[in-house]
């Protein structure tokens, strides 16, 4: 934390004091505050007598609120800021839009250039793109449209001719065809690796690159914290070095906020060890989690058991409404999925693992009981991420296990409609749990997956307090949550499912000096207006990394 000098005066030196604030400190002891002081970049105290300081700069924060630093507990911090830089599909409604925006995207190429697009929704547009128009759109050139799920690609017929293995097995994954045969270009989860071996890996500039525009954008959202939810393997990491830009990107003083990185199961390889050691994969030299400082730390590894709700790929017990033979599918044998994991546990990973069906999550709460069973706890919770559908009776197991499910209510906002169409009624108040975690006690944390959905938490909180899909129609009233609960859910909630309890989340004694300085009281507000709040400024480590000329100094 630094030196403290005494001044000539007696008063206590120290690097800056936020006055006449409204702090929601997430502390039970002190709930409301209206000053703290910090010095090296924690916290030093909280309504301290300022006769007693002697601060080098003061704040007169003029009655704002000021709340913990937000924390996304699961993002795609590489993706997204790749999607700043490729072309964005977003917010097409049409197809007809879409193909006009690749046309635009496409004209500007070169011949032989690859039109990369990003944010594909199927369910805003109605319909999968068709192969040979997106070849007349892009003057044949390939085209590679990332969906806003992260579970599949879609290609056109230039960039499948440049693919290898389309006539062979994939297993985890699908090569869709039409009725004559034909490769229709839609490829679904393990099936995108085709493309993968093609365009892949993504030079570290270029991940630096989008490390760079990711952060800075997130603290204009008052995000201090994310957790990256799958780097350096599988389908979902842009390059074997990807940890390696991480670093880069870190060193560079480009990283604008604090990260986490989860490892993909995938970049794991068998560990030898003595003959008293479990069996275990890992990085080489035995890293694992928790390895790290507060700025760039290794978090759990990341595994994917199941698909996604959008494709309806997700593992369900019960058929898709409308399609009762489809129960989506795992990603790998019951047997591979339990002894991977396993082996990561034993070298010393905790597990994050992606299930959104719940007959997926039934796998995953079964994986933790059992890694917990043979070693014990993790240095790191152990993770669901996701929970799209999880019944009343796995609640209990969860709550007992101690694992922390990670759910979106952003999707409810953005795709609720499409969603409970696949799902029916009952099971439409099972998805992305909130109320019924805290009523049995645990940890609700906030995210968002972006970029499958849009991340800003402020208008996240207002779906998990409101839970209308674009409809209006209410999904899953029960597991509506209050504001101060939602709020929660960006700060405490997030750090202690990202194991970061003791230094983040609460403005108190002794915590990092992350903070949000906000127009309004999200709890203040009726439940709609949330998402208007305004984040005026952003602290990170005692510094203002963004919105300081709001801020006024005394």
């Amino acid at each position: 934390m630094g030196s403290m000098p005494i001044t000539s005066r007696g008063t206590l030196s120290v690097d800056l004091l936020i006055v006449n604030a409204r702090i929601l400190t997430q502390d039970s002891a002190r709930p409301r505050a209206s000053s703290v002081v910090v010095h090296g970049g924690v916290i030093l105290a909280v309504d301290p007598d300022p006769a007693l300081l002697s601060p080098a700069r003061i704040i007169d924060a003029e009655g704002m609120i000021v709340t913990p630093g937000f924390n996304d507990a699961h993002a795609h911090s590489v993706w997204f800021g790749l999607g700043l830089i490729e072309t964005d599909l977003s917010n097409i409604t049409s197809l007809d839009e879409l193909y006009e925006t690749i046309h635009a995207a496409a004209s500007s190429l070169a011949e032989d250039e690859w039109v990369i697009a990003s944010g594909f929704s199927p369910l805003l547009t109605g319909a999968q793109p068709d192969r040979d128009r997106l070849d007349r759109a892009s003057g044949r050139r390939p085209v590679w449209i990332k969906h806003a799920s992260g579970h599949a690609y879609t290609v056109n017929g230039a960039a499948l001719a440049l693919l290898e293995g389309l006539s062979e097995p994939i297993v985890g994954g699908v090569i869709e065809h039409d009725r004559s045969g034909r490769p229709t270009g839609l490829l679904e989860e393990t099936a995108m690796e085709l493309v993968q071996k093609v365009m892949l890996p993504y030079p570290l500039a270029t991940i630096e690159r989008a490390l760079d525009l990711a952060t800075t954008h997130y603290v204009s959202e008052g995000i201090t914290s994310v957790t990256d939810a799958g780097i350096a393997g599988g389908w979902i990491g842009h390059s074997p070095r990807e940890i390696a830009a991480y670093q880069g990107a870190r060193d560079a003083g480009i990283l604008s906020t604090r990260m986490q990185f989860m490892v993909s199961i995938d970049a794991l390889q068998p560990l030898v060890g003595h003959q008293d050691d479990p069996l275990a994969r890992g990085l080489g030299g035995g890293i694992r989690s928790g390895l790290g400082d507060e700025w760039l730390s290794v978090g759990p590894v990341k595994i994917f058991s199941d698909g996604s709700l959008l494709g309806s790929t997700a593992y369900m017990t019960e058929g898709y409404v409308g399609c009762p033979h489809n129960h989506g599918y795992l990603q790998m044998s019951e047997e591979d999925l339990l002894s991977s994991a396993l082996e990561a546990y034993g070298g010393g990973w905790a597990l994050a693992i992606h299930a959104i069906g719940d007959r997926a999550v039934d796998h995953a709460i079964n994986i933790i009981e059992r890694a917990q069973q043979l070693y014990g706890r993790a240095a790191l919770p152990n993770r669901i991420e996701h929970g799209g559908v999880v019944r009343p009776d796995q609640l209990g197991r969860i709550a007992d296990a101690h694992i922390a499910v990670v759910p979106q209510p952003h999707f409810i906002t953005r795709f609720g409609d499409g969603m409970a169409s696949l799902l029916g009624p009952e099971r439409t108040g099972w998805s992305y749990p909130a109320k019924s975690l805290l009523l049995r006690g645990a940890v609700l944390p906030a995210s968002s997956d972006r970029p499958v959905s849009y991340g800003r938490p402020l208008n996240v909180m207002q779906s998990f307090v409101e839970r209308i899909t674009p409809d209006g129609v209410v999904y899953g009233a029960d597991e509506r949550i209050t504001a101060a609960e939602a709020l929660a859910a960006y700060t405490v909630g997030s750090a202690a499912a990202t194991g970061w309890a003791e230094r983040k989340g609460a403005v108190r004694a002794g915590m990092l000096a992350d903070l949000v300085f906000l127009s309004d009281d999200p709890s203040g507000v009726l439940p709609g207006e949330i998402a208007g709040i305004e984040v005026v400024a952003t602290v990170v480590g005692g510094a203002v990394v963004w919105g300081s000329e709001r801020l006024r100094a005394r």
